[in-house]
């Protein structure tokens, strides 16, 4: 261990034992604290499973990827099952101050043993993290050594912690299915409830792509404010993360690769998501991944590049088409819907040509709230009721 890494668990354990009120409460407090980051709900099968799919961690001086995972209990009914939700590669490269995340879309067609064709979040009902991260490793070509499994329920103390967090809001959010707040546009301080909706609002044109990218965003935010912190505030933060977060590192882990992005000084946080394409395989909507843009993209994100200069083609796989397979069927199957960029006269396209949404996933009147000329919801045939536009007072 480097002389600076001993320095700043000196300085962490100096504070908590002034914290918790002595070397043995200091130790009971760490083992607590471990147990609760490393173990969670999880089976001691899971457990196994994860150290199996996990390759042996490097040094935390040299890169490495993480398994960034989240889901929302919201969202996953007990039809469901468990599905994540949020699924990230994150390069960490603390010699050089650089952290990279990649979002995989959550509908990307992948092919699961014994299960056939699925949409990536599925992955975690049939496997767990363990699952999540063997085909995250094989579709970005990448052997991931560490996780982090988030809760977003819980989410909300997390950021109160840290007093908040700042994002630029690249369009107003007034979405009921998200949460009771309105966010405007622009530069924003988001509390903890705020950022729960701000991650969770999937009320776009394109869905769940710029909810992704808000994701990325708040975990941007979060993170640099954690190494903005000073030392004396981190028992705090770690307690509170670690009822939302379960992950394979330790409390030194964290403190120690913290601090060697404090030292390093100043921080580049990247960016992007893999190239994909929406379209349809008969009657299911799938993202489809852009395998050359892909490839290039990685080879970005290792030489330490930003991984956003790397755009899709357009590509849809040989069987599938843009539009469902039925004539007249409209929108998404799924709980999220994606611009496939194709013209508004695509029946099967989400869009009729005024610009209402339409979404199938509502019942069999295929209506949702959606926008036509500004306002929300929107009135498609099949019944919704139109009403005033949003109003930019916040909640």
């Amino acid at each position: 261990m480097g002389r600076g890494k001993k320095i700043a668990i000196g300085v962490f354990a100096a504070v908590l034992i002034a914290v918790v009120g002595g070397g043995s409460a200091f130790a009971l407090w760490i083992n607590s604290i471990n147990d609760q980051l490393n173990r969670g709900t999880k089976t001691e099968e899971e457990l196994t499973a994860l150290q199996d799919v996990l390759a042996p961690p490097t040094s935390y001086s040299e890169p490495f990827y993480m398994m960034l995972i989240g889901s929302d209990k919201r969202e996953n009914s007990d039809e469901m099952g468990a599905r994540s939700d949020t699924n990230i590669a994150v390069r960490v490269d603390p010699s050089n101050g650089l952290i990279t995340l990649v979002s995989i879309p959550r509908d990307t067609m992948t092919d699961v043993d014994g299960y056939g064709t699925q949409k990536f979040n599925a992955v975690y009902n049939y496997g767990g993290a363990p699952a999540t991260i063997r085909e995250a490793n094989q579709l970005l070509g990448i052997e991931i050594s560490h996780y982090a499994e988030v809760n977003f329920e819980e989410l909300v103390a997390l950021v109160d912690a840290v007093g908040g967090v700042d994002v630029v809001v690249d369009e107003y959010i007034d979405d009921p299915d998200a949460g009771n707040i309105v966010i405007p546009e622009g530069e924003q301080h988001l509390d903890g409830e705020a950022a729960l909706v701000f991650s969770r609002s999937r009320a776009y044109a394109d869905g769940d792509f710029t909810r992704t990218a808000n994701q990325r965003k708040l975990i941007s935010a979060l993170v640099e404010k954690v190494l903005a912190l000073p030392v004396t505030e981190l028992p705090g933060v770690i307690q509170k993360a670690a009822q939302c977060v379960t992950t394979d590192m330790s409390v030194s882990d964290i403190v120690s690769l913290a601090q060697q992005f404090k030292e390093k000084g100043d921080l580049t946080i990247y960016s992007g998501m893999v190239p994909s394409t929406t379209g349809y395989v008969g009657e299911t909507s799938y993202v489809f991944t852009d395998e050359t843009a892909l490839r290039q993209m990685m080879r970005v994100v290792e030489e330490g590049g930003d991984p956003s200069t790397v755009e899709a083609s357009g590509y849809i796989p040989e069987g599938a088409t843009s539009g469902p397979s039925s004539v007249g069927s409209s929108g998404y199957s799924d709980s999220t819907w994606y611009d496939d960029g194709s013209s508004a006269s695509a029946q099967g396209s989400g869009y009729d040509t005024s610009g209402g949404y339409v979404d199938d996933g509502s019942g069999n009147q295929g209506i949702d709230s959606g926008t036509l000329d500004g306002t929300d919801p929107g009135t498609v045939s099949g019944g919704g009721t139109e009403t005033a536009p949003y109003s930019e007072e916040a909640a």
